[in-house]
């Protein structure tokens, strides 16, 4: 009679190979990528414990936390051992991460530079697989009054709807305005409909002495601007 296979549960390891008990006595802090992971799923397959499936899925996105956020639950399912629950799971908390990040860059209130605008848009734009089109809406002292998503759309570009742009700002009583949008590409280079809308809002704005301060194009490591390009 062959030996029957059992999972390899975290219940069944020793005490020096579980996760919980790691975290529990040494700290989040003491735990690989790997092991965390470990302990959202809470078990492997029959030929792997959780820890082994877990690195074996890192391997996947060379052991990139960003890249394993992207992977959909479907891709996911596609490892030995990840059901729907555990592709979940995995997809929930690479998310709350996400939106910690996203908290994290909301303390910051006044733009001072381009750089500031790509550390408080990054984490809402930097990693999404389309192109959005956002407004950021100051005062006379360029503190935030509102981050408003002006459009969604695919991959290859978005609409961009003036009045509603400026009709937003003034119901706001904002003085000046950043455009920011992502390029899901990766590519820096504004495209020629960038510089179009750029200008069409810029002339737009200047009508009801608004000024645009800023066109910021995020990627998931980079951005570029238009003010600081001399393009404005």
């Amino acid at each position: 009679m062959s030996e029957k296979k059992i999972p390899f549960s975290i219940k069944n390891w020793s005490q020096d190979d579980q996760p919980r008990e790691k975290l529990l006595y040494k700290g989040q802090a003491a735990l690989s990528d790997a092991e965390l992971v470990a302990i959202l799923i809470g078990s492997g397959n029959r030929t792997e414990s959780a820890v082994a499936l877990t690195k074996r899925i890192l391997a996947s996105v060379d052991n990139n936390l960003t890249a394993l956020g992207k992977l959909s639950i479907k891709q996911l399912m596609t490892f030995n051992g990840i059901g729907e629950a555990k592709a979940v799971t995995i997809a929930a908390a690479m998310e709350l991460g996400r939106r910690r990040r996203g908290e994290e860059a909301v303390k910051q209130n006044k733009i001072t530079s381009s750089a500031s605008v790509f550390e408080i848009m990054q984490p809402l734009l930097g990693e999404l697989p389309h192109e959005e089109f956002w407004i950021i809406y100051l005062n006379n002292s360029n503190t935030i009054i509102q981050k408003q998503q002006l459009s969604k759309g695919g991959i290859t570009g978005t609409l961009v709807d003036v009045r509603l742009t400026l009709k937003m700002a003034l119901e706001l009583g904002a003085t000046a305005l950043i455009f920011v949008h992502n390029h899901p590409s990766g590519t820096l280079k504004p495209s020629v409909a960038d510089k179009q809308i750029t200008q069409k809002l810029k002339t737009a704005a200047s009508s009801l002495d608004i000024k645009v301060l800023d066109h910021v194009i995020i990627t998931e490591h980079s951005y570029f601007s238009f003010a600081d390009e001399n393009e404005m």
